[in-house]
């Protein structure tokens, strides 16, 4: 990492994209500051420390604690998200979309890109809606209401201020992406889950002088803390390669070498979304049913608690689902086996055609099946693991995932930019 550090100040276009990418961290973290108008903070926080176990939380978590403030990141790039996941999905689902991204090359990526935006638009325009005539109807515990003036004054305020922050960081996404290092998205996520950590640290050190914690406690944290990491980077970065044949061809006149290559494969490829997914689809309806007062509806509240044996036996059959499911969107056997037909090119020992598609299919199940199984330890472990502790872990596993993934993958494209510098740099060398 220090090496790394050294090559990015010791190259003028990596150091201007460094700063680059600092002084947008800072236009982000400027704006995670500045509260809607006609908001009672106070009350705001007092209202929200109730929520922990429901799907503000999770959202809270991934806007950088902006919702729970109510700044005007409130939203922070969620939106965006939700959009690119529901076009993936509707590329799969939908023809026309198919073709432009198959067929049209940039032009199709450039459509698509487009129509993501515009969803994200729309997304943006029903949340922020929601948060404002939702949040006029809250008090806090003591009675306090939320918002101060309410009206349609209110809501039209709330609305542009959150949509139009939404749309802007985006922008800030892809100028990270353009002119700084790595992926603009992952990177303003990342952001937020990283600014949590001091608080979160200050949080323990205070339990731990106020006799709340035990030493023996804070020193199994951090052990386990490090395990995990150690997990993920082996399990993110760990692959199943496919050899490949390209035979010897003859083109007009001129004979093309075949050679030998592979098949690139993560072992888990479906990434971070099926935790996602799955703690969405449990906490959305727990949410809403925790807003009904009646016994029966508090009772399903409780049984839905992160920490109830039910809740985490559908949390893991719900990994386990959308990871299959997810990494059948993201990898299609039938499209690589067609792709390696056309090119000519065959797996050792394998047949050409649906022998080949055979038996993508079942590296793909079983990478899927090893995928799943390391997200569910990752999801769940680390609430049980808090709770023998009684350590308020912040570290959980889908912060985990994301901080260590968004970490990883800005390392690798530094190192491809590196790589590329000093490619350029010697070919520049032998020409003179």
């Amino acid at each position: 990492m220090i090496n790394i550090l050294k090559e990015i100040f010791s190259s003028e276009d990596l150091r201007k994209r460094f700063f680059y990418t600092l002084f947008m961290f800072a236009v982000y973290r400027f704006g995670s500051h500045v509260p809607i108008p006609g908001i009672d903070t106070t009350a705001l926080e007092e209202f929200f420390k109730s929520f922990q176990t429901t799907i503000f939380y999770l959202y809270d978590i991934f806007s950088g604690g902006n919702l729970s403030r109510m700044t005007l990141f409130a939203l922070g790039v969620m939106p965006y998200i939700s959009a690119s996941i529901m076009m993936q999905l509707l590329t799969v689902a939908i023809p026309e979309l198919q073709r432009l991204a198959k067929e049209e090359g940039d032009y199709g990526r450039y459509k698509i890109n487009q129509y993501t935006r515009y969803l994200t638009l729309f997304v943006a325009l029903v949340q922020s809606t929601g948060i404002a005539i939702w949040l006029q109807n809250q008090t806090s515990p003591k009675g306090t209401p939320i918002v101060v003036e309410k009206g349609l004054l209110f809501t039209f305020t709330t609305v542009i201020a959150l949509t139009a922050s939404t749309m802007f960081l985006v922008w800030v996404g892809d100028r990270i992406t353009h002119r700084g290092l790595g992926n603009g998205m992952s990177l303003l996520i990342f952001a937020g889950i990283v600014a949590g950590f001091p608080n979160a640290s200050i949080r323990v050190y205070s339990m731990l002088t106020s006799g709340e914690l035990s030493p023996f406690a804070v020193v199994g944290a951090v052990i386990f803390v490090i395990a995990i990491i150690f997990a993920i980077v082996y399990l993110q970065e760990a692959e199943r390669r496919i050899p490949v044949q390209y035979p010897r061809r003859q083109v007009g006149r001129q004979e093309i070498v075949g050679g030998s290559t592979y098949l690139p494969f993560k072992i888990n490829p479906a990434g971070v979304i099926p935790i996602i997914f799955a703690q969405s689809l449990l906490l959305i309806p727990s949410t809403i049913i925790g807003f009904i007062k009646h016994p029966i509806a508090q009772a399903i509240h409780e049984a839905f608690n992160p920490t109830s044996p039910l809740y985490n036996v559908l949390y893991v059959m719900l990994i386990v689902f959308f990871t299959y499911f997810y990494t059948a969107v993201l990898i299609n056997p039938m499209d690589v086996a067609d792709n390696l037909k056309k090119a000519g090119a065959f797996i050792p020992g394998v047949r050409p055609g649906k022998d080949t598609q055979a038996f993508l299919e079942g590296v793909i199940n079983r990478l899927a099946f090893i995928g799943a199984l390391f997200l569910s330890v990752v999801a769940t472990v680390p609430l049980f693991i808090s709770i023998w502790l009684k350590v308020p872990f912040y570290f959980g596993g889908t912060t985990a995932l994301i901080v260590v993934g968004v970490a990883l993958d800005t390392i690798n494209r530094i190192e491809a930019q590196l790589l590329q510098k000093k490619y350029t740099m010697g070919a520049i060398r032998r020409r003179r």
